[in-house]
């Protein structure tokens, strides 16, 4: 257990505990986020998300 805190043990890890099903769940996530953010600069989406932050109370800038 004491490779678990190293990039490698974790990666060994997922491999032993993630189901194909969760590891091709997690995988979709990341690449429909990776697709999310390099669209979302379209500059009407950005202005509606940064409109949105602030009347969520969120300050980002």
């Amino acid at each position: 257990m004491a490779t678990a805190n190293t990039v490698n043990g974790r990666i060994e890890r997922a491999r032993t505990e993630l189901t194909p099903a969760q590891m091709a769940a997690g995988s979709l996530f990341i690449v429909a986020l990776g697709f999310t953010l390099l669209f979302v600069q379209d500059p009407l989406v950005h202005d509606s998300l940064h409109n949105f932050r602030h009347a969520a109370g969120i300050a980002c800038h």
